[in-house]
C-alpha cells in the first residue's frame, strides 16, 4: 500500500515535560511501516524561538515552525509549563485556530488543553486535562464541558488527554482510529503497555490504598475476559472475587471508574471489534462468541460503544487490509 503518510505536527514549548513529548515520538515517530504502509510523519514544530529543550535539560530537534502545523493531519499540543498556560502566545493560538479551521485533527496532551482553550477551540466541548489542574482549568475556562475523570476525551476532531501515562492511552487510540485495533495492539504490545485501560484518571487520583484494591481485582477481571461469552452477572463476578455484591460493586467503581456492566459491555465489545478485524464469522456469530446473544443487542451495544455499526466497522478496519509483519 503506497500514499501519503499521515502527518502529526507535534507543537513544542520551552520546558515541556519529557514523557509527554516523548510518547508521541514513540508512536508516530518511529517507522512502522510493518504494520500500516504508510505510517505517520512527525514535525516537531517550535512555537518559541530556540534553542527549545525539555524540563529535564534535553535539547528538542525542532524541524518546523507554526507554518508546518497547515498542512498536517493531526495537530497535537505537548504539556506545557505554567507560564504558557497562563499566558499562550497570540501566534500559537492563532495557528491553531487556522489548523483548525482547515479540517485539521487539534490534539492535547495534558496541560496543553490549556492552550487549546485559550484559542477557543474547546468552547462548549468535553475536554480532560490532568487532575491536579482540574480545579483550575474549570475556573479559567467555564465555558469548556471539563471531565476531571477520563483518560482522555475524543469528540471528533478535538482530542485531550489527561497527565503522563494518559498520553500513551491517547496516542493508542489515535492509532486505533486511524488503522484499526490490530495495528494498535500491536504497538502497545511492542512498546510492552496495555492496549486500553479501563477506568478513568481519578483512580489515580485516591490513594495508595485505591491502587491497591486495582492489584485486588486483577484476577476476576482476567478470570472475566476468558468468559464474555457466558452470561456473566455482578454477583457471579463478586463471587469470584471473594467479597459481597455490594462491596464489590463499590470497589469495582471507586477503582475503575465504571461499573461491573458497563465494564463488560466495553470488554464484549473490543472482543468484538478483534473478530470483525481478523475473522469472517457473521455478526450473528460474533454476538454469541462476545455474549452479546443475538445480532441486534450486538448492534445496539456496538453503535453506542463505537458510535458505528459492526459492518462500517469491520468494511474499515479489515485485517487483510494491513501488512502483516515479516517473521
Amino acid at each position: 500500500m503506497t500514499g501519503r503518510p499521515h502527518v502529526v505536527a507535534l507543537v513544542v514549548t520551552d520546558a515541556t515535560a519529557t514523557f509527554e513529548l516523548a510518547v508521541p515520538c514513540e508512536v508516530f515517530g518511529l517507522d512502522r511501516s510493518d504494520l500500516a504502509d504508510p505510517w505517520y510523519e512527525l514535525r516537531m514544530c517550535a512555537a518559541e524561538p530556540g534553542p527549545l529543550r525539555t524540563a529535564s535539560g534535553l535539547v528538542v530537534p525542532t524541524t518546523h515552525g507554526l507554518d508546518g502545523l497547515l498542512d498536517a493531519d493531526t495537530v497535537m499540543v505537548a504539556a506545557c509549563r505554567p507560564a504558557i498556560q497562563r499566558d499562550p502566545p497570540g501566534d500559537l493560538l492563532a495557528a491553531l485556530r487556522a489548523a483548525h479551521a482547515r479540517g485539521r485533527r487539534v490534539v492535547s496532551l495534558c496541560s496543553g488543553a490549556y492552550v487549546l482553550a485559550a484559542a477557543g477551540l474547546l468552547a462548549g466541548r468535553r475536554a480532560t486535562t490532568h487532575w491536579m489542574n482540574g480545579a483550575d482549568f474549570a475556573r479559567r475556562f467555564p465555558d469548556v464541558a471539563f471531565d476531571p475523570a477520563p483518560l482522555y476525551t475524543d469528540d471528533g476532531d478535538i482530542l485531550t488527554s489527561a497527565g503522563t501515562g494518559s498520553v500513551i492511552d491517547l496516542c493508542l487510540h489515535l492509532v486505533r482510529r486511524d488503522h484499526g485495533a490490530g495495528v494498535a495492539n500491536e504497538v502497545a504490545r511492542r512498546m510492552v503497555v496495555p492496549p486500553h485501560r479501563e477506568g478513568g484518571q481519578t483512580q489515580f487520583a485516591k490513594p495508595l490504598t485505591a491502587r491497591r484494591e486495582e492489584v485486588g481485582l486483577a484476577p476476576v477481571l482476567a478470570w472475566a475476559r476468558d468468559r464474555l461469552h457466558e452470561p456473566l452477572t455482578v454477583a457471579g463476578l463478586a463471587r469470584q472475587a471473594h467479597l459481597s455484591e455490594r462491596t464489590f460493586a463499590r470497589r469495582f467503581r471507586d477503582t475503575l471508574g465504571v461499573t461491573p456492566l458497563q465494564w463488560l459491555l466495553q470488554e464484549r465489545v473490543r472482543l468484538a471489534q478483534e473478530l470483525l478485524e481478523t475473522t469472517d464469522d457473521p455478526v450473528e456469530a460474533i454476538a454469541h462468541r462476545t455474549g452479546f446473544g443475538t445480532a441486534p443487542n450486538l448492534r445496539r451495544h456496538f453503535r453506542r460503544i463505537t458510535s458505528v455499526s459492526p459492518a462500517t466497522y469491520r468494511h474499515a478496519f479489515r485485517a487483510d487490509r494491513v501488512p502483516v509483519a515479516a517473521p
